[in-house]
């Protein structure tokens, strides 16, 4: 019954607008009313007379400005607002509407339907309510319309009150960070991020939070996570999401017990709570249980479209045998050479009608575009054929696709990498134990190098001492390092305070340098190796290496919040601000954990300056 009358008041209340639009005039409407709307309504038209003025009194008219020329409900005694020329009390107060009319709903319809210069100038107008600004946007975005829903949801922000912001106004924040965030618009949606958090109200400062510290998880930037997810405790301590916050935050900085204890924490201080919802207190039980287990399974369950796959996949990969023996021989020039049988082949022409993303040309890189647009076709694929698995050159591309949606994530290493890492060692100890040299461009040996490289990245969040043992099998026997591995591996040293093996890595990589000039990072590790050794002397002079390099990088090393560079995309170009902030990124956390390294540098930049 109640969706019937939904139906029928959007019908009545999209004519009624259209009805308005022509004259912008009461008694037009009610004419309109009498006739067309009550044909909308089953030809009742003591129905279509009371709910006319309703929605009149919701109507904004651009004559006005879009103000709303409201009606005063008559008195039980005076003539019917309908115009019917009886008393109100024996016309429309006498209808019972069959349900709630929506207060701004004909704000919301008109927004759906206004074009270009009307738009902005209804929106420019100061009187659209925060609902329907928010529901216009929703309607918007979920009809593919980005660009208009992030017009409307706009109008909310934009030289807006922040203080004064309605309840609103967090939902349609929410929206509206995902619309910058799908257009690609970063600078607009750190601008909003960052205007929330300095000037909104609480519930809205702390929505944005959430978003921050979520998005330092995203790049690795720990420090900054860290010190966020303080900030948002301390804006909203009683939050149920922090409890998954903290223990994200605690699984990304390598504590699975600390995980487990402050997730219990939380389930003994919200259970209590009147407020929380059967699915809730359910979440949190199971958080405190497990968090890496339940944090991974809320992770396959995000995307409804992809949930039953991705969990199929999840299924057969714990499931995984013994994988086939590879075809290996010795080639005309004495080194070890992998080849694809013809079955390996046939699969993976199967596979390929349906994972159409192709791997990129240089050795080290990932794949060509995101397979994860259009993922339901493969992941279906995949779990009707399991048999699929058992060829290196699909699992390859099938590695690089999760590490590429679930690599940043500690928690996902026990479901997805685990097992594909178990297969993969089989076949990486067969190569071993040939004895003889293994080159990235022989025969289809860049197979197995690209699933080792895909494995590498995907378990760097989640088990990082595989990882990085992993790395250093395949430059042991990939000696040219065509993808690039030595880079990966001196962060992973110095994260693991292995500061001898760290320098004698970096003194490899600079003899091996082909164009004499070492990047930033490199520079920047050598400094803090050396530092760490008490080598000062020399880390003086890595430091005059990294000035040279990029003039920025000390400056924004040593400064605890300097204005922060928006994420592009794009690599920064050499000796910008950009490269320099993005190795502050990723280099300052070993930096801050090194007793008094920050401030020795802070000392040589004041006697620089002096």
């Amino acid at each position: 019954m109640l969706s019937a009358w939904v139906d029928q008041l959007l019908g009545f209340s999209t004519g009624a607008l259209e009805a308005i639009r022509r004259e912008e005039r009461y008694p037009s409407l009610m004419g309109w009313a009498r006739k067309e709307g009550a044909e909308l309504l089953g030809g009742d038209v003591a129905l279509a007379q009371a709910l006319a003025p309703v929605l009149w009194n919701q109507m904004p008219l651009q004559r006005l400005g879009y103000q709303i020329e409201t009606l005063a409900v008559p008195s039980s005694q005076e003539p019917c607002w309908c115009d019917s020329g009886r008393r109100y009390a024996d016309c429309c107060a006498r209808v019972m509407l069959p349900g709630q009319v929506p207060p701004h709903l004909m704000w919301m319809l008109l927004l759906q339907r206004l074009r270009g210069k009307a738009l902005n100038e209804a929106l420019a107008s100061d009187h659209v309510p925060a609902q329907a600004l928010l529901e216009a946007g929703i309607v918007s975005a979920e009809g593919g319309q980005l660009g208009r829903a992030q017009t409307i949801l706009e109008a909310l922000f934009i030289n807006a009150d922040w203080e004064r912001l309605p309840l609103e106004s967090e939902p349609a924040f929410e929206l509206l960070s995902d619309v910058y965030q799908e257009r690609g618009f970063t600078r607009k949606k750190a601008a909003l991020m960052d205007s929330a958090v300095e000037y909104g109200p609480g519930f809205l400062r702390g929505a944005a939070l959430k978003r921050l510290c979520l998005r330092y998880l995203d790049s690795d930037d720990l420090t900054s996570a860290r010190e966020t997810f303080i900030r948002t405790l301390e804006t909203m301590p009683n939050e149920p999401a922090l409890a998954y916050l903290e223990s994200m935050l605690l699984l990304h900085e390598g504590r699975p017990e600390q995980a487990r204890a402050r997730a219990d924490f939380w389930r003994r201080r919200l259970l209590h709570r009147s407020d929380l919802d059967e699915d809730q207190q359910a979440f949190l039980e199971q958080l405190a249980e497990d968090p890496e287990a339940t944090l991974a399974e809320q992770m396959i369950y995000a995307d409804e479209e992809l949930a039953e796959p991705l969990e199929t996949l999840t299924r057969l990969l714990q499931e995984f045998t013994d994988g086939p023996r590879l075809s290996l021989l010795i080639n005309a020039d004495s080194r070890l050479e992998y080849q694809q049988d013809d079955l390996d082949h046939a699969r993976y022409g199967m596979w390929q009608q349906y994972f159409t993303t192709e791997n990129e040309e240089a050795p080290g890189s990932g794949l060509q575009g995101d397979p994860w647009r259009d993922a339901r076709p493969w992941l279906d694929a995949l779990c009707l054929h399991p048999e699929w698995l058992s060829t290196p050159a699909i699992l390859q591309e099938l590695a690089m696709a999760l590490a590429g949606r679930f690599g940043n994530l500690p928690w996902m290493f026990q479901s997805i990498f685990s097992p594909m890492a178990q297969r993969f060692e089989k076949w990486l100890v067969a190569v071993e134990q040939a004895e003889s040299p293994f080159v990235w461009g022989d025969g289809d040996n860049h197979v197995l190098f690209r699933l080792g490289l895909g494995l590498i990245i995907g378990m760097e969040r989640g088990a990082r001492e595989q990882s990085r043992q992993l790395a250093e099998r395949l430059i042991r026997l990939d000696g040219e390092d065509s993808m690039g591995l030595r880079e990966l591996l001196l962060e992973q040293l110095l994260s693991d305070g292995q500061d001898s093996r760290a320098l004698t890595l970096i003194e490899e990589i600079e003899r091996t340098c082909d164009d004499g000039e070492p990047w930033l990072g490199l520079l920047l590790g050598k400094a803090l190796a050396l530092y760490r050794l008490a080598r000062l002397e020399e880390a003086r002079h890595a430091l005059i290496m990294v000035e040279k390099a990029n003039p920025w990088m000390l400056k924004l090393l040593v400064r605890d919040n300097p204005r922060r560079e928006p994420v592009t995309g794009n690599s920064p170009a050499p000796g910008s601000r950009a490269e320099a902030w993005q190795y502050r990124v990723l280099m300052r956390p070993h930096w801050v954990a090194t007793r008094g390294a920050l401030r020795w540098v802070d000392a040589r930049l004041r006697s620089s300056v002096e």
